[in-house]
């Protein structure tokens, strides 16, 4: 276990508590919190904003909620976890009979001691969740019922928290912050996107990285909307989802599915030999379906560990900090970071000295690899960056065609481009 896999679990614990939505302050309440590990602009959308062919909602905030029984013991309560109720639930205070209320309950009777997580964010409506066996411990009789939320004009939160690189092009990396009590989906995701983004402020990245925390459709669509002048800047991008629990890793791929980002993770999660998927792109899922309209087409993937729905804990109390693992969310940190060193060092190269294959002893080149255990390999990768160095072919595309590491195919071009044989 590392001590980032540890850390980023007690992120995940710290976050899960607090009750999230598309808005509201518990969205601000998980920023805040982020904002303490990394400089975090805040974004206010007001109520009524239009924004693509949806319209920023109305803003819900809860402060408690329950149902009691006919002796006044809290059978259902808020205060316990804040999957007890409805998303968006709308106002009420009232008594009922059993037989009345059973139609705003929702359980999971094929999992009877898990919470169901349900929203019914454009429709008002009222609700609670519960267990099945606590639904079927209930006696008749008269229930007092009470959600004291508030459902007003307001705001829309996203934060975007951006890291210059050498060129204004950029690459985003998207989580959602709008599930409550659910680790894995989403508050892992927001962790190895929080340690990503420290992890690359202590390097100088080729590109500019713009992370961005919004709510799940709504907030992705929100900030396409806000930035849709300035989208040709983004060149790359990835969804982070479900990036905790103990299954093999998946790439869901973009649109167009052969995207340099599609083409960077499957060479890492190929060349490091690490279980995986890979999956073809569906419009349907988490916001690389918004990233990837066909309006905007942006090249931007979706890595999770096992995918939205593809675990029985998905959507349910289940999906708790003990379902997330730090090593899990450490190895997918790691994948981020190797796939981000490749898009980085992924240049076009041309050969000034095109015509034969130019000497390289006499410039250094051969005698800088004495001693190396892998000198054989590193010669073979400089003949290979040489003769593909057409303006053309980018180094990921050397180390695919040559099988060598691109590491190795990296560490090539940086010799020749240090004695003048290509430039970029």
């Amino acid at each position: 276990m590392t001590a980032t896999g540890e850390e980023m679990h007690a992120l995940v614990e710290r976050l899960y508590p607090l009750c999230r939505s598309i808005t509201g302050d518990g969205v601000r309440a998980t920023l805040e919190i982020v904002g303490e590990y990394l400089p975090l602009q805040v974004h206010e959308v007001p109520t009524g904003t239009q924004v693509l062919d949806w319209t920023v909602p109305q803003e819900w905030n809860i402060r408690d909620a329950y149902v009691a029984d006919p002796t006044g013991h809290r059978v259902v309560d808020f205060a316990a976890s804040s999957l007890h109720v409805l998303g968006y639930s709308v106002p009420v205070s009232a008594t009922m009979p059993l037989s009345e209320l059973r139609g705003h309950l929702h359980t999971l009777p094929d999992h009877p001691t898990w919470v169901p997580y349900r929203t019914s964010y454009y429709k008002p409506e009222w609700g609670f969740c519960l267990a099945q066996e606590t639904l079927d411990a209930l006696p008749d009789g008269e229930y007092e019922v009470r959600i004291d939320s508030t459902l007003e004009d307001g705001h829309l939160t996203y934060a975007e928290h951006v890291i210059p690189g050498q060129v204004p092009d950029e690459v985003i990396v998207s989580c959602h912050v709008c599930h409550p009590s659910l680790a894995n989906d989403n508050l892992a995701g927001i962790a190895v996107a929080t340690f990503l983004a420290r992890a690359l402020a202590e390097t100088t990245p080729y590109y500019t990285y713009r992370f961005v925390y919004a709510p799940g459709t709504i907030g992705a669509i929100t900030w396409l909307a806000r930035n849709a002048e300035r989208i040709d800047q983004v060149k790359h991008g990835l969804v982070l989802a479900c990036a905790g629990d103990r299954g093999q890793l998946t790439y869901k791929q973009s649109r167009r599915g052969d995207a340099e980002i599609d083409r960077v993770l499957r060479h890492v999660l190929t060349a490091t030999e690490r279980p995986h998927r890979i999956a073809e792109f569906t419009p349907y899922g988490y916001d690389e379906r918004q990233y990837c309209s066909p309006g905007f087409d942006l090249g931007v993937g979706s890595l999770t560990r096992t995918p939205y729905a593809g675990y029985p804990e998905y959507h349910t109390s289940a999906d708790n900090p003990d379902f997330v693992s730090p090593e899990a969310m450490a190895d997918t940190l790691a994948v981020c970071r190797e796939a981000f060193a490749v898009l980085d060092r992924n240049r076009r190269y041309v050969n000034l000295s095109p015509y034969g294959e130019p000497q390289l002893g006499r410039r250094g080149l051969y005698d800088a690899l004495g001693g190396r255990s892998d000198t054989q390999q590193a010669q073979m990768a400089m003949l290979w960056v040489l003769n593909l160095s057409d303006g053309e072919h980018g180094l990921l595309d050397v180390a695919e065609r040559s099988g060598l590491p691109f590491d190795t195919v990296a560490a090539a071009a940086d010799a020749l481009h240090g004695a003048g044989l290509i430039k970029a």
